[in-house]
């Protein structure tokens, strides 16, 4: 087995809908451009209100994923 090295990255997703979809939102976005993603770790979850109901939930998101071999 070869030894890999990882590096972690910050990612903030959000969603009308919930907060599965912004941590969905996150990873797909990630995924477009960053390959390799293995993991990831909910650091916050917060939301922003409108008119006494959620508007968007946001979730950030630590992404881990493995660095290219040489």
């Amino acid at each position: 087995m070869t030894d890999h090295i990882y590096k972690k990255i910050e990612l903030v997703g959000s969603s009308k809908t919930s907060i599965e979809d912004a941590i969905e939102n996150a990873l797909a976005r990630a995924h477009k451009s960053i390959h390799h993603v293995d993991w990831f770790e909910v650091q916050e979850t917060r939301g922003h209100v409108v008119d006494g109901k959620v508007g968007h939930y946001q979730v950030v998101l630590k992404v881990g994923f493995r660095l290219d071999d040489d």
